[in-house]
């Protein structure tokens, strides 16, 4: 009964346990298999003689905080035709000193955002091998759904600065990782998936990079282009802050500072200040007529971003970039016409809903992976990475 608790605790199939030896710091744990009937590798013939044990240390999952051993007594069998072989073992893979259920340990907890150093001094094992097993990993882009997005980040491997992210922003699973954002290699790329995939794709979002819209026209004919929508209500943000920046220039010393510590009051919503801070903007917008023109255009525009009936969106939104044409500041006037280069894939943001905000969760994701790893430059790596953490 003692022994079967211990074989239980083990949960290793068919090992007898000889001994348990603990130390301050590793437990080795001695261990012997059954003798079996083992079929013979060369001629494929059964044989039960066993020719010699020889001794392997084996490195396990921690136990009770401690490194873990598994000391194999091993046996090799002999054949009839002459060949000498080692008997096989579901828990330990060939040519290997770590059993089966320690990598699969290692690669689950590169799942985590943790170091490779972090994973290898846990589980005892050297950087080189958590680098090896994660190597062994190996992703392909699943077949394309009704939605694609596509962003870029800045991973710095060795195929160059940007890297590009494709995600199922509806099934929230990253799909695959390009080596690059250049047209040249997005096309190849694009080519190579089959068309009637291509054709299955409606929506297709990105962001304000030309490149991005040309690739959709061409690959995904059946796709309305969506333009993210963080992505065009930071211009207005950008043109009121450059308002304020101006102006600024133009203060005393000390109020120039009040008004850029204080610039979050006339950026946030006016209807979520508080009064006490309602009262505060009100008195920095009575400063310059140009900063209160600058104010209603942006409290105007994100009205329009939550108005929830698209016709009434496409009415205000041409209705507002003809104000913002005519308004007298230079800043609105390039952000107008902005919008209007844009207007029709903006009007697809505002119709359909869809937004980039699962990308760029995932953008974060993968700058905390770089940061933890100091960087990663190989590509392949990166990839696998990435695709490993986030699916």
């Amino acid at each position: 009964m003692h022994s079967y608790c211990i074989n239980k605790l083990l949960n290793l199939k068919e090992v007898k346990v000889k001994n348990i030896v603990h130390a301050d710091t590793f437990a080795k744990i001695f261990i012997q298999t059954l003798p079996r009937e083992q079929k013979c590798p060369c001629c494929g013939n059964a044989t039960k003689r066993i020719h010699d044990y020889r001794t392997q240390t084996i490195k396990d999952l921690p136990f009770q905080e401690k490194n873990c051993y598994l000391v194999l007594k091993k046996r090799r069998y002999r054949c009839s035709c002459g060949k000498r072989f080692f008997e096989k073992y579901d828990f330990l893979a060939r040519y290997q000193q770590r059993s089966v259920r320690l990598t699969h340990s290692i690669a689950e907890q590169l799942r985590d955002s943790v170091s490779l150093k972090y994973v290898a001094k846990r589980t005892n094992v050297s950087t080189n091998t958590v680098s090896r097993i994660l190597d062994t990993i190996n992703y392909s882009c699943p077949s394309l759904k009704d939605t694609v997005a596509i962003d870029e980040f800045k991973g710095n491997a060795d195929t160059g600065k940007y890297q590009c992210i494709l995600v199922n922003p509806k099934q929230h699973t990253v799909m695959d990782i390009l080596p690059d954002r250049t047209q040249s290699h997005l096309s190849e790329y694009f080519r190579g998936i089959d068309r009637s995939q291509r054709n299955r794709v409606k929506f297709f979002i990105c962001d304000m990079w030309q490149p991005y819209v040309d690739i959709a026209h061409a690959y995904f004919p059946n796709a309305q282009v969506i333009i993210d929508k963080y992505h065009f209500i930071r211009q207005v943000t950008w043109a009121i802050e450059n308002v304020r920046k101006r102006l600024q220039k133009t203060m005393p010393v000390s109020l120039r500072k009040y008004y850029k510590r204080s610039h979050k009051l006339i950026l946030t919503r006016y209807d979520k200040l508080k009064d006490k801070n309602k009262d505060a903007c009100d008195l920095m917008l009575h400063y310059n007529d140009d900063l209160r023109k600058a104010h209603m255009l942006k409290e105007w525009f994100y009205r329009i971003c939550q108005n929830p009936k698209y016709a009434i969106q496409r009415t205000e939104f041409y209705e507002w970039i003809k104000n913002a044409e005519c308004c007298g500041m230079k800043e609105f006037e390039k952000c107008a016409t902005t919008y209007r280069h844009w207007s029709k894939y903006i009007l697809n943001a505002f119709k359909y809903g869809l937004t980039n905000g699962i990308t760029e969760g995932f953008n974060n994701k993968i700058k905390v992976i770089k940061r933890i790893s100091y960087g990663i430059r190989n590509f392949k790596r990166l990839r696998t990475r990435i695709l490993h953490s986030c699916n």
